[in-house]
């Protein structure tokens, strides 16, 4: 039993990751809810997906390398891009065809943008320290090296999150459903 709970703990972490609204739901739903088709919001998954599991993977590579990443600087970029974003945007000469909704590709990078700014990677980091460097019989057994448990991991997390996500992303797009129901006029009066 104590080697499945930093299993456990990586499974879980995705899943509050998908509860979280900076997970990328809200923005699925938008997707969803705008196409008025519940499977749009699926749909909106893969580049959210995408976008995390690079940002996770980065992490993860770093942890099995034993590199160390400057958090702040990290962050320091993010809010420099961030910045440069909203100078633009509020600076009036962003093209019109920018202000469009994004499409699956930058959906994508701001999910690896979100993911890498608020620790995705960082917070996966003591649950891949045991699992990667802790049990020396851990590749034996499996026949693999830290690098591939460190994905696997990733892996795991992400399909947590991502469950969670869609949960809630489709469960969004029905509550729109089901209010514009209540809100139709009814003809029959």
């Amino acid at each position: 039993m104590a080697n499945l709970w930093p299993w456990l703990v990586v499974a879980g972490l995705g899943a509050l990751h998908g509860l979280n609204p900076a997970g990328g739901w809200p923005l699925a739903a938008a997707c969803g809810v705008r196409s008025r088709d519940r499977i749009q919001a699926l749909r909106a998954l893969l580049p959210i997906a995408v976008g995390h599991l690079a940002s996770v993977a980065l992490v993860s590579a770093a942890v099995v390398w034993g590199l160390s990443m400057d958090r702040a600087a990290l962050q320091a970029l993010a809010g420099g891009l961030f910045a440069v974003a909203v100078i633009i945007h509020l600076s009036g000469r962003m093209p019109k065809v920018a202000r469009a909704p994004a499409g699956h590709a930058g959906l994508a990078l701001w999910s690896f943008m979100m993911s890498t700014a608020h620790g995705a990677g960082l917070m996966l980091v003591p649950a891949l320290v045991p699992l990667c460097a802790g049990d020396a019989s851990v590749p034996v057994i499996t026949g693999s090296g830290p690098l591939a448990l460190a994905l696997t991991a990733a892996g795991i997390h992400m399909a947590a999150m991502l469950a969670v996500t869609g949960i809630l992303a489709t469960g969004v797009c029905r509550g729109f459903d089901v209010g514009a129901r209540f809100l139709r006029p009814d003809c029959n009066d």
